[in-house]
């Protein structure tokens, strides 16, 4: 899997460097992302309709979990 820097140290996937040590993510479209409960995850990407966009900021990170959450084993993506 490719590398990626994520700024966002309150993610449970965080580690130092700002690097993501999910062990998949998804990163959708901002509506789609909004609608759709924690459990749909990288696992079901393959299921997500397709979401096109106009620029960076009309996207989300669907991975994000806060650090120390009840909600860290909703969407069956793990550390690293």
């Amino acid at each position: 899997m490719a590398r990626i820097h994520c700024s966002v140290s309150n993610c449970h996937y965080w580690k130092n460097g700002n690097i993501c040590d999910a062990s998949e993510i998804m990163v959708t479209s901002d509506s789609v992302g909004n609608t759709m409960p924690d459990s749909f995850d990288a696992p079901k990407a393959s299921t997500a309709p397709e979401t096109p966009v106009n620029s960076c900021m009309e996207t989300c990170c669907k991975t994000f979990v806060a650090s120390n959450s009840q909600a860290v084993q909703a969407d069956r993506v793990y550390r690293k």
